[in-house]
């Protein structure tokens, strides 16, 4: 199974793909899908849009593992944010792909085995578990986490399934 991750952001959207063989987690890409804040929404949209459908054409996951938002005290960016998910969300439905939702708490925990982990100690793990030369940049990496915790999921659900 291969699963897009994304770490969602109008500024820098972060993805990876990582794919389970033989019950071996094993990177296939990640990078940062960057735009200009000076750019209107709708022109950083569009590259976010695009950048993902790019991601998609070319690596032919299963499913996309995509973080919630987290809502603190500024409304407008987390209005935003929903934006961006938006468009991710319609470029995976597009490649008839389904789309699960994290918490990030939840891929901290998939990853770290602690919800409240620093972002280091998620970069970190996510080094460790696809067995990277070095850290990927921190959007990318969660990116790769939420990925991973797809998979550990998804690894977990079929386990319980058997043993029915």
């Amino acid at each position: 199974m291969k699963i897009l991750g994304v770490d969602p952001g109008t500024v820098a959207t972060g993805f990876g793909v990582v794919e389970r063989r033989g019950g071996v987690l094993h990177h296939l890409t990640h990078g940062v899908i960057r735009t200009s804040s000076k750019e209107p929404l709708y022109k950083r949209l569009g590259v976010i849009h695009a950048g993902i459908q790019a991601v998609l054409e070319e690596h032919q996951p299963d499913a996309l593992s995509l973080e919630r938002c987290f809502v603190s005290r500024n409304v407008q960016s987390a209005l935003k944010l929903g934006h961006a998910r938006g468009a991710i969300m319609v470029a995976a439905v597009a490649q008839g792909l389904d789309v699960a939702e994290y918490t990030p708490g939840q891929i901290k925990l998939a990853v770290t085995g602690r919800g409240r982990a620093e972002k280091a100690q998620v970069q970190e793990m996510v080094r460790v578990i696809l067995s990277l030369s070095k850290a990927a940049p921190e959007d990318a990496s969660d990116a790769l986490a939420a990925a991973i915790c797809h998979l550990n999921g998804e690894s977990f659900a079929s386990r319980l399934e058997s043993a029915r």
